[in-house]
């Protein structure tokens, strides 16, 4: 999930006009998994296990823009994709909510075996996990002071840090939601509080992680919301540790990424196939350096530097789902006035 030109994503997407539906399966997801992501390695394992089936990525946005688009199109009975890739679990009610999945097949995916229970969700049949993760803080060394980082979410209201925080806006951005539903779990009913007084330190909320992290490595801004693999990425890809992760008190959000077949498909048997190529040991081996994430399949071997490097928080915070299904839009407008009243 890292800073690659999206010419790759223009081209997978213009492929789509070359062949008929009947030749396709047609997988939504998020911009960075088809940039940098494992996207190509799945495509070319999918087209190898079906002859004649061409596997189109459509890719323009962040997960939560896709789900959107996804929901919209089958509301007006729209032609749409036969699999999604990419509903974090903070947004998974949505999804379930608008009945965007078919239920699966448990015994057309072979490699769902190798997936633990803990990443799995109790009664549910409609969707798999295929990576996890942390969502916490991650800050530039050479641009902020050893002083000034800041130790709890509490210190990062510090006058010092003013416009040194670039975040991602709730509404359209999976990484950006969970941050609300971290300083929600952390703070309790004072969450709306913390956001007034954290705000005059924000330079920017993004419309997605992609943005942010570009101005991040761009040195706009020392702190960012992201992923608790950053050391792993800064060490493998720069060689140095300059990025570092921040798990303010020892916290992070935990974040589950999910995959489902679309209720309208009239490929199940290929969606089916194409969940279980994405569990299998071969691509979950190469989640941890394209997204940077940790893989669904505990029997994947992780790289020695990303098993060194990856920091998993002390204290992994969640809300319940069903707590954010009822409370999710109340709390997001709150979010709103207090971002329109900063």
């Amino acid at each position: 999930m890292r800073l690659a030109s999206l010419l790759c994503i223009a081209l997978v997407l213009s492929a789509a006009s070359v062949r008929t539906a009947a030749e396709q399966l047609t997988v939504y997801t998020y911009d960075s998994f088809v940039a940098w992501g494992p996207a190509q390695a799945i495509k070319e394992t999918f087209e190898e296990t079906h002859p004649g089936v061409e596997l189109v990525w459509i890719a323009p946005g962040d997960s939560s823009e896709m789900l959107s688009r996804l929901i919209g199109e089958l509301q007006l009975g729209l032609p749409t994709a036969d699999v999604f890739l990419g509903v974090a679990d903070v947004e998974l009610h949505r999804a379930l909510a608008h009945e965007v999945f078919l239920p699966l097949h448990a015994e057309r995916i072979s490699n769902l075996q190798y997936v633990p229970q803990r990443l799995r969700l109790e009664g549910d049949t409609y969707v798999v996990p295929y990576d996890h993760g942390y969502v916490t803080f991650v800050y530039d060394a050479e641009l902020l002071p050893e002083e000034l980082v800041p130790r709890t979410l509490e210190d990062l209201l510090r006058p010092e840090l003013k416009d040194k925080i670039i975040l991602q806006d709730p509404r359209t951005s999976s990484p950006g939601l969970s941050f609300l539903l971290w300083t929600i779990a952390h703070f309790g009913d004072a969450w709306d509080q913390f956001w007034r007084e954290l705000l005059p330190n924000v330079l920017t909320v993004t419309k997605g992680w992609t943005e942010s992290f570009e101005m991040f490595e761009a040195g706009e801004a020392p702190l960012v919301i992201s992923y608790s693999t950053d050391e792993a990425y800064s060490h493998i890809v720069h060689g140095d540790l300059r990025y570092r992760v921040l798990t303010p008190g020892g916290e992070g959000y935990r974040q589950v990424e999910y995959m489902g077949v679309v209720r309208t498909t009239e490929n199940t048997e290929l969606a089916h196939s194409l969940l279980d190529i994405v569990l299998s040991h071969e691509i979950q081996e190469l989640i941890p350096t394209s997204q940077w994430m940790f893989p669904a399949n505990e029997e994947a071997q992780l790289p020695e530097e990303f098993a060194e490097h990856a920091v998993i928080p002390a204290e992994s915070l969640s809300l319940d789902l069903e707590l954010v299904a009822e409370n999710l839009e109340k709390w997001i407008n709150e979010w709103q006035a207090v971002l329109v009243g900063r």
